[in-house]
């Protein structure tokens, strides 16, 4: 296991201890189990998804816990024999599981669902309006005009 060594960033930055704690927290966390693997992907500029795989798993089987920054999927383990079946082989892992995901500020959950044996969780990121940087005007008050990003083409096109 490969430790990162945060003390460099901890003497330059003010403010930032949660995130170096996060960061080193997960790392001891997520050191040992892997299971179930699982996928988070970027759909647009305030939208992210997560896929979990989960196969064997009902809908019945998986609990979602959305808290203030912090997003839990536990998947509880049922019995292996239905319906009076003796198995002969168990190939597909049907372990309970605990995976916890820390969430950025203002992110929720959108919706989750459950299809061809992969846990889909929807997440957005809304942030509030009074968030939201804001032009001053010199020697006038705030408006409320929204300050184009770096990514924006406006600011191409007002040079």
């Amino acid at each position: 296991m490969s430790r990162f060594d945060f003390t460099p960033y901890r003497r330059s930055t003010v403010g930032f201890d949660r995130l170096f704690d996060l960061l080193e927290n997960q790392a001891r966390l997520n050191a040992g189990d892997n299971y179930p693997p699982f996928n988070i992907s970027r759909r647009g500029e305030d939208n992210y998804r997560i896929t979990l795989a989960v196969a064997g798993f009902r809908p019945g089987d998986i609990d979602i816990t959305a808290q203030q920054n912090l997003l839990v999927v536990q998947g509880k383990k049922r019995d292996d024999a239905e319906d009076g079946q003796e198995l002969i082989h168990v190939g597909i892992a049907n372990r309970g599981f605990e995976r916890r995901f820390e969430l950025a500020d203002f992110v929720r959950v959108e919706r989750a669902d459950l299809a061809d044996g992969l846990l889909i969780i929807d997440l957005v990121r809304e942030v509030p309006d009074a968030m939201k940087p804001r032009k001053i005007a010199i020697g006038g008050t705030a408006t409320l005009t929204a300050v184009p990003g770096p990514d924006s083409d406006d600011s191409a096109s007002a040079a």
